[in-house]
């Protein structure tokens, strides 16, 4: 606390010590990159891994950071692709390296996209229960994005929590995790968590199709999908997790692997202590209700072999025990302003596609204390289609449970953070998962937060094929008749000099006939059956004409100009002329003109084609 005075007023400074100020300034640099290379076939794919190694292994001092940059943003991403996350220039040179010898390993994986239809995603919001201590706390430290969320969630949470959130998710010292296991605080931080994962996934361009949770992670998803907004959807779960936690710590929740048939027949007799809490599967129900009650129903099943596992919550949520809030909780609920849904969301309540419903305050209330069918709605999800499951929130819990409802299918399933694996590496191992099936990812967007730039990296490798048109025919450079008796052959190209005229002076004129022998001159020129007169043949033909008429070389032209294409014929009803005439004793004027035989008597006689000035 800082005092001073100013005016005669005294003023006092407050300053309050939290984890956020380790991470104020520039973000700490990422550990990992990752790198996205594609082409239109494996070959080329290949072909530019290559040519990146042997790149890269002469270019050491380069940034990973603006390499991966630069190829993401800078380049058409095709079917054919390839992303490998690496830690240096020599890891990636190694990884590209394994990939053109055809060497697997977990860290670069390719594939093709089947389909040029974009993969639906339904992001799955995770429940209590997935906590821990320092849960996504690499992502605070070095994705901006994530941060800015996580710390706004702290400020509007300040008026409901008596610890702020930061200090109790993010500890300075080392403590025991009690206090974030606390329902009080639990339900807060994970939705603080969770949404803003969703936000760093929405910033790259990832967004949902279809969005579902479980129990508190339907709060998210409510959110996300603009039921309700950030700050509301904070303060009704902040109030619940008062609620429930002023309640009497006296229930338990069960898991239970047996059918909801098997456990509605064991708890039939005591209702009103017990309930079906959640149906995750088809052989996984989860009973909430006193404890006493759970721990004698837990001993009966072991004995008949069944398999039971307590849950590590502090109150028996979705039970009976509940009903003692419900009524107040209503109160709070009334309070908060609701909106349909604009992105389809899947309801624990009602295990379908939900619309005004969810926009009721009653609807929170029945979702506090009625089980959560997510058995149901992951069935209904799929009857949506969706190609890729994401799960929102620190572990892979709701992945676990999808895949024991859905045995048979193609879906990729892929978690945002997992226990044992960095945050920021497993975030990159289901983005690169993303990319691989097709998901348009903003690139840009992927490294706004970070000092970029460009760099030079090689280019497309293109499998070049040759589509000329091969002929047998030699070329027969024997004059006609006529030509023999009438005038001097000079260049191939240039055809046959005419008799000079009396009335142009320093003028001289060149005549040939088109026939198929002239087009065997220009063998790449030809597109389908058409040959067109290349601009190199005129300048050649100008350089032939000034050597013939003047014995003298040049090569200094200027003012070259096309005013049509010339479209040569084969039929032998074609002649081309070439002048040239002395404008000054230095410059040339030299002009090429068509004449078709067989065209209409209306149409001129002869059309000027090309022009250039030869400077001597």
């Amino acid at each position: 606390v800082s005092s001073f005075g100013f005016g005669g007023t005294n003023c006092h400074i407050i300053l309050e010590e939290t984890p956020t100020q380790n991470f104020i300034g520039n973000p700490i640099e990422r550990p990992h990159h990752l790198l996205t290379l594609s082409a239109k076939n494996e070959q080329a794919l290949r072909d530019l891994a290559q040519k990146y190694q042997d790149f890269l292994t002469a270019n050491q001092q380069l940034s990973l950071a603006d390499i991966c940059f630069t190829a993401n943003t800078g380049r058409s991403h095709f079917d054919h692709r390839l992303a490998i996350v690496s830690t240096s220039i020599t890891h990636l040179c190694q990884q590209l390296s394994n990939f053109v010898a055809d060497v697997k390993n977990t860290d670069l994986q390719s594939g093709k996209i089947s389909t040029k239809k974009e993969p639906k995603i339904a992001f799955l919001f995770t429940g209590q229960g997935s906590q821990s201590l320092d849960m996504g706390r690499q992502l605070y430290e070095t994705q901006p994005t994530f941060r800015k969320t996580i710390n706004q969630c702290n400020e509007i949470l300040r008026p409901y929590l008596d610890q702020p959130l930061l200090s109790v998710l993010y500890p300075d010292q080392t403590v025991e995790e009690t206090q974030i296991n606390e329902t009080l605080y639990t339900q807060p931080i994970l939705f603080a968590l969770e949404y803003a994962l969703f936000q760093l996934w929405k910033s790259w361009g990832i967004e949902p199709a279809l969005v579902m949770g479980h129990s508190l992670g339907e709060y998210v998803a409510a959110t996300v999908a603009g039921v309700f907004s950030l700050e509301d959807g904070l303060k009704l779960v902040a109030k619940r997790a008062y609620l429930m936690q002023s309640l009497p710590k006296n229930g338990k929740m069960l898991a239970i692997i047996a059918d909801v048939a098997k456990v509605q027949s064991a708890i039939q007799a005591d209702q009103k202590n017990l309930a079906i809490a959640a149906i995750n599967g088809p052989k996984n129900v989860v009973i909430s209700g006193r404890e006493d009650v759970i721990s004698a129903i837990s001993s009966t099943l072991k004995v008949e072999g069944i398999k039971t596992k307590i849950l590590p919550v502090s109150h028996a949520f979705h039970s009976p025990l509940m009903e003692p809030i419900l009524d107040e909780f209503a109160t709070i609920a009334a309070e908060i302003s609701y909106a349909q849904p604009y992105v389809p969301l899947i309801s624990n309540v009602t295990g379908q596609v939900i619309k005004d419903e969810i926009t009721t305050p009653q609807y929170w209330v029945n979702h506090l204390r009625q089980t959560v069918k997510f058995a149901e709605s992951i069935q209904t999800l799929h009857q949506h289609d969706c190609d890729i499951l994401l799960e929102i929130g620190p572990k892979t819990t709701m992945l676990s449970m999808a895949r024991h409802c859905l045995p048979e299918n193609n879906l990729l399933y892929l978690p945002s953070l997992q226990p044992g694996q960095e945050d920021w590496q497993q975030l990159l191992h289901s983005l690169k998962q993303m990319y691989l099936q097709g998901a348009k990812i903003n690139w840009t967007e992927f490294d706004r937060d970070y000092p970029r730039n460009k760099v030079t990296l090689p280019t497309y490798p293109f499998q070049r094929k040759r589509y000329w048109i091969e002929t047998d025919h030699r070329p027969v450079n024997q004059p006609s008749s006529w030509q023999l008796q009438n005038q001097t052959k000079e260049h191939p190209l240039l055809g046959y000099r005419l008799k000079d005229l009396a009335n142009l002076p320093n003028t001289y004129i060149w005549e040939v006939e088109v026939d198929q022998e002239y087009l065997l001159h220009f063998p790449d020129n030809q597109i389908a059956e058409k040959v067109i007169m290349p601009h190199t043949a005129y300048i050649k033909i100008a350089l032939a004409a000034t050597e013939a008429a003047l014995d003298i070389k040049c090569q200094h032209l200027t003012d070259f100009q096309i005013y049509q294409p010339l479209i040569l014929s084969a039929k032998g009803d074609q002649k081309i002329q070439f002048i040239l005439s002395a404008e000054t004793q230095q410059k040339l004027s030299f002009s090429a003109y068509n004449y078709q035989i067989h065209q209409p008597s209306n149409s001129p006689k002869w059309t000027l084609y090309a022009t250039t000035q030869i400077h001597i």
